[in-house]
């Protein structure tokens, strides 16, 4: 049976349905989980965005990465932000691990606003793992009112 997987307009926000949600009790006794269980995927970028007349402000969830990790692209209207986490190799003798939930990747976060954005004005700031960016609209109309005949 498929998963139904509905999507929000709202910047992709995906929301999903499981049709067995116990599943995993059903193997637990065995050491064993299903593999469709454990398709991990990378944590998304959670963001904020606002909007006054001159300015869009966006803040977004980024936390356990580094400054230096996180990127930040402006095209026009679109906006880039990934963002990349190391995990540094410790190991010590005579220790196993036996559970590792943190995640270790890549992740990347896309979308369009209204306006175009005045890149040469735009700033970013990132700290306790937020990312604040203010981006400026370009200024003038970029729209044009045709007249119907």
């Amino acid at each position: 049976m498929a998963n139904i997987v509905p999507k929000s307009p709202l910047f992709g926000k995906i929301a999903r349905f499981d049709p067995f949600p116990n599943i995993d009790e059903w193997f637990k006794d065995f050491g064993l989980r299903p593999f469709s269980a454990e398709m991990e995927s990378a944590p998304v970028i959670k963001v904020d965005v606002s909007e006054n007349d001159t300015a869009y402000t966006v803040r977004a969830e980024i936390p356990g990465v580094k400054k230096e990790d996180v990127k930040v692209q402006v095209d026009g209207n679109r906006v880039s932000i990934s963002a990349e986490t190391k995990q540094e190799k410790e190991e010590k003798k005579d220790e196993k691990v036996i559970c590792r939930e943190c995640y270790q990747g890549a992740s990347y976060r896309s979308f369009s606003l209204a306006s175009e954005i005045d890149e040469s004005k735009a700033e970013a700031k990132y700290e306790n793992g937020i990312l604040e960016l203010k981006l400026p609209k370009k200024t003038g109309k970029t729209s044009k009112h045709l007249e119907i005949k």
